[in-house]
C-alpha cells in the first residue's frame, strides 16, 4: 500500500509535467518539431482545468479506477479533487505537496524541492521545459486521428520506465500512461479541458482535515 501511494505521488508530478507541455501535432511532423510544438503550446498556458479518470493496474491485483477534477496553475500549483473516492485530494502549493487519503485519514507530505531533486522531471512543472534533458528517446505512433508519444526517461533510477501520452488533432490531451519499474501502470484519461481560466489561488492552500495524521513521504 505504501509503495502504491508513493507511485501515485510520483505519477501526479509526472502527469503535471506532461500536462504542462503537450502540443498540436501535424501528421507529418518529425520528433523535433513535435517537441518544439509541445514547448510552445502548453508552456504558454498559465492555468488548466479538466476532468480525469485514473486507472491503476498492478501485478496480481484487480484494476482500480478513480476519477475527479484537476486544476493546475503555474508555477507549481495543482489540485486533484477526487469524486471517486470522495474526499481524496492531492495538492501542491508550489512549495509543498500533500496527498490526503480519507480511507486512512492520513496526509502524506513532501516538499517540492525534495521531489524535484529525487523524482519526476519537475523542470516541466517549474516552467523550464527541456525534453532532451529529461528523456533520452522518443517515438511517435498513430492511433486513428490521434498520436501516441512514447518517451523514455534519461535516468534509470526514476520509479517509472516510460511515459506515453495520447493527443488529438486539435492538441487536446486525451490520455497519459505511466509505466513503473515494476511494470505496474497508471493510466489517465482526460476530458473537458479548459485553458487559462481564472482559478482562485486559495484552492492550492492545503488544510489538514480534523484528526488526520501527517506523515513524511518516503524519499
Amino acid at each position: 500500500m505504501r509503495h502504491r501511494a508513493r507511485l501515485l505521488f510520483v505519477t501526479k508530478l509526472a502527469a503535471w509535467c506532461v500536462l504542462a507541455v503537450l502540443p498540436a501535432l501535424g501528421a507529418d511532423a518529425n520528433i523535433d518539431s513535435v517537441l518544439k510544438s509541445v514547448e510552445n503550446r502548453y508552456n504558454r498556458a498559465q492555468s488548466l482545468r479538466l476532468t480525469f479518470t485514473e486507472t491503476y493496474s498492478g501485478q496480481r491485483r484487480a484494476d482500480q479506477t478513480e476519477s475527479g477534477v484537476l486544476l493546475l496553475r503555474k508555477p507549481g500549483r495543482m489540485r486533484w479533487d477526487y469524486t471517486s473516492p470522495a474526499g481524496k485530494v492531492f495538492v501542491s502549493d508550489g512549495k509543498n505537496v500533500f496527498l490526503y487519503t480519507p480511507a486512512t485519514n492520513q496526509v502524506e507530505h513532501s516538499t517540492l524541492k525534495e521531489t524535484e531533486d529525487q523524482r519526476a522531471p519537475l523542470a516541466f512543472l517549474l516552467g523550464k521545459l527541456n525534453f532532451y534533458k529529461e528523456f533520452r528517446s522518443f517515438a511517435l505512433r498513430p492511433e486513428g486521428a490521434d498520436t501516441w508519444i512514447d518517451a523514455e526517461p534519461n535516468s534509470d533510477k526514476l520509479p517509472y520506465s516510460k511515459v506515453e501520452f495520447l493527443v488529438s488533432s486539435d492538441a487536446r490531451i486525451r490520455r497519459l500512461r505511466v509505466v513503473s519499474q515494476d511494470r505496474s501502470v497508471i493510466d489517465f484519461q482526460f476530458d473537458q479541458e479548459k485553458l487559462n481560466l481564472p482559478i482562485d489561488p486559495k484552492l492550492f492552500a492545503f488544510r489538514t482535515p480534523p484528526g488526520a495524521q501527517v506523515v513524511e513521504a518516503e524519499q
